[in-house]
């Protein structure tokens, strides 16, 4: 059951990764089209506000379109064939639920408590997907009826129908037997999502009204729960759902952007649920005073080696907020550093909440700063010095408790060892490197050829999928899957073992090695 929920996370994640610039592009637009700080050149009626209206017109995209994004986002991820062919099902599977919802209501809506000719939104918990007025299930309506498709699809994409019945085969098949599920799956959905909405409303307030202890436990839980990969659940249903705020903090934090901006309301007052959109700062913040524990622990001749390690690694958590390749350099040699770092974490969430901090930081200094402090600074500068502050103590709390239990303790981090130093260069490496001058997608290649060999060869691989920075291979027969070396000579950080399930920490060329990785896994008899 893990590995089969680690593999919805990583499915999910393939449209989070289209979020982050959009969200950039928005806070930027909204900063750019503000009259109080760019001057009159912004004013209502300018060719200067109507250019950056249409450009934040198109950054809404991900957004307004979030659920068929994730319908995309989950069939791309897990169907186990036909990949492409599996996203199209998907979606029409996906618009006839909604068709059959949308009509539902409009005969029947008085019957399940649902007013369909009030307007879309606010608490009507009604919304336009591709232009149906249908409930607003939101993400988790697009995630299981994508699901329920994909499953469709594996079970009866290669159903061989008699011969006279041949042109129904295939995505036809798949898409007929989906039509008939979803009626009665959309009559469900009409009699038991206006409760559910009426529960997420209740745990709306239930956490909002936690307050600090809410915050906490929330940050704690996102960090813990990286190296199961079940951290998607946690942030998920707050960053893009409703249970914080309607539409999910991103949506909401960027609508009200402008309103936020022209008040000197304290922000905590005006958007008390960004208290669970801090995690962040842990980003930001601690993989600096992580990355230095690290550095002046090593032995001095080792030092310039894991400074090459941990530079690039803390400039990728810090500034594009992927933590995954620092995080995992220690994971495996002393996991309890990484339960204090996720004690640390919460805590300097629930600190900065405390004092006010409140917004749409869930990724690195770049994401947080276009959209929280450069266009809210002139209004809320006070709070954000403040944050600064309180994440700079949290640096040194990282690097001087780190420090400490490195030594004590002895944990063997990077350039500890007396006789392995921090591996950085490889022949592989240079094997690919040379290559890739060439051919671009040969460095992939080669990591792909060593993973393939050290999981077993592809005979003994079952699935494949990925998420930000890690493979994700099932295998038939664990015992054939070598250790840890044999992955870090094509480049890996680390391996996640769990039975059958294994993830192979790779970075954030994971994407291209499973292309290069599936490719020599298609042949497979």
């Amino acid at each position: 059951m893990r590995e089969k929920l680690q593999r919805f996370g990583g499915a999910m994640f393939t449209p989070v990764l289209l979020f982050a610039f959009s969200g950039i592009m928005v806070a930027l637009s909204l900063m750019l089209n503000n009259p109080d700080m760019v001057g009159g050149i912004a004013n209502e009626g300018t060719v200067w506000h109507a250019i950056w209206s249409i450009v934040e017109d198109g950054a809404w995209t991900v957004f307004n379109q979030m659920e068929i994004l994730f319908v995309i986002g989950i069939a791309l991820g897990l169907a186990k064939k036909a990949n492409a062919r599996a996203v199209m099902e998907a979606l029409v599977i996906y618009f006839t639920f909604n068709y059959f919802l949308s009509s539902i209501l409009e005969f029947f809506g008085p019957t399940f408590g649902v007013d369909v000719t009030a307007d879309v939104g606010g608490t009507s918990g009604l919304k336009l997907i591709a232009g149906i007025k249908t409930l607003d299930t939101g993400i988790i309506g697009a995630i299981l009826i994508s699901g329920l498709a994909v499953w469709l699809h594996n079970r009866f994409f290669d159903t061989k129908l008699p011969e006279w019945l041949g042109i129904f085969q295939g995505s036809s098949f798949v898409v007929i037997i989906g039509f008939f599920t979803m009626l009665p799956v959309a009559v469900l959905v009409a009699w038991i999502w206006p409760v559910i909405q009426s529960g997420i409303e209740s745990m709306q307030h239930l956490m909002v009204s936690s307050g600090t202890l809410g915050v906490w436990l929330y940050t704690f839980l996102e960090r813990l729960l990286i190296p199961t990969g079940l951290h998607h659940f946690i942030y998920t249903p707050f960053i893009f759902g409703p249970a914080a705020v309607e539409g999910g903090i991103v949506t909401a934090f960027m609508e009200n952007l402008s309103t936020f901006a022209n008040s000197t309301q304290p922000l905590k007052e005006l958007f008390p649920a960004g208290g669970f959109a801090l995690h962040g700062n842990s980003k930001m913040f601690a993989t600096p005073g992580i990355a230095l524990a690290f550095y002046f622990t090593a032995k001095k001749e080792n030092r310039k080696k894991v400074a090459a390690l941990v530079i690039p690694a803390t400039l990728t958590a810090v500034l594009a907020g992927i933590t995954e390749p620092l995080e995992f350099t220690f994971l495996f040699v002393a996991p309890v550093l990484f339960v204090i770092h996720s004690l640390l974490a919460a805590t300097m969430a629930a600190t900065m909440y405390v004092f006010g901090v409140v917004g749409d930081m869930g990724g690195g200094l770049i994401e947080i700063a276009s959209k929280n402090w450069i266009p809210l600074f002139n209004s809320h500068g006070s709070v954000y010095i403040i944050q600064i502050l309180i994440g700079l103590t949290f640096t040194c709390i990282y690097f001087f408790l780190f420090r400490y239990l490195i030594v004590k303790f002895n944990f063997l981090t990077p350039g500890r060892s007396d006789d392995q130093g921090p591996k950085l260069y490889r022949k592989s490496d240079y094997k690919a490197k040379q290559q890739a001058k060439n051919d671009s997608s040969s460095q992939y290649k080669v990591q792909a050829e060593v993973f393939l060999t050290a999981l077993g060869g592809k005979e003994n691989i079952e699935t494949i999928n990925n998420c930000a920075t890690r493979l994700r291979v099932s295998v038939q027969n664990p015992t054939l899957v070598k250790d840890d070396t044999a992955f870090k000579e094509g480049g890996a950080h680390g391996v996640v073992r769990n039975k059958n399930a294994i993830q192979v920490i790779v970075g954030l060329s994971v994407a291209q090695v499973r292309e290069q990785f599936e490719k020599l896994t298609e042949n497979k008899t």
